[in-house]
């Protein structure tokens, strides 16, 4: 199962001194992540993720599609336009996506975060100790939004992601 939280701060300075306590705290091995990334939307509502691609690579227990799966999570949430402009392939993970908590509600709040001059910080864990997680993050503030995937659901997207058959 992963988390998938949201941090949205008034500036991408909050978000980059709560992103540095991220991976503190998964230095500390109280979070190991899947994905970070801090997302800013500039003055004119245009918006500019930062992702740090080696975390898959890092994250303990993670497989090779983690960063797959965690670009796709990424461009359902800033990247990509309505799902009716994506190809059928992406559509059905779109649909699957809404049906494992990263529905339409949640990119929509997730969206009104990120007003023009806000950041916010986005984790994906496998693991979170939510007290240390909590307490690290909770000097700085913020509004959190929060859902999980699934163990079930993370390895039917991976499935349809890498294209492999998937098990009976």
């Amino acid at each position: 199962m992963s988390d998938l939280i949201m941090i949205g701060y008034d500036s991408a300075e909050h978000a980059r001194r709560a992103e540095s306590r991220i991976l503190e705290l998964e230095r500390k091995h109280a979070v190991v992540l899947t994905g970070l990334a801090v997302v800013s939307a500039d003055a004119d509502g245009h918006t500019h993720v930062d992702t740090h691609d080696d975390i898959p690579r890092r994250a303990i227990a993670t497989s090779a599609t983690a960063g797959a799966l965690w670009g796709l999570v990424m461009g359902m949430l800033f990247l990509m336009p309505a799902i009716g402009l994506l190809g059928a392939a992406l559509g059905g993970l779109a649909g699957k996506l809404n049906q494992s908590g990263l529905d339409k509600r949640f990119r929509d709040r997730a969206h009104e975060l990120l007003e023009p001059g806000k950041a916010a910080v986005v984790v994906m864990a496998t693991k979170l100790n939510e007290g240390q997680f909590a307490a690290a993050l909770q000097p700085l503030g913020g509004t959190v939004l929060k859902t999980s995937l699934s163990q079930s659901d993370e390895h039917e997207l991976v499935q349809q992601l890498v294209g492999a058959p998937q098990a009976a």
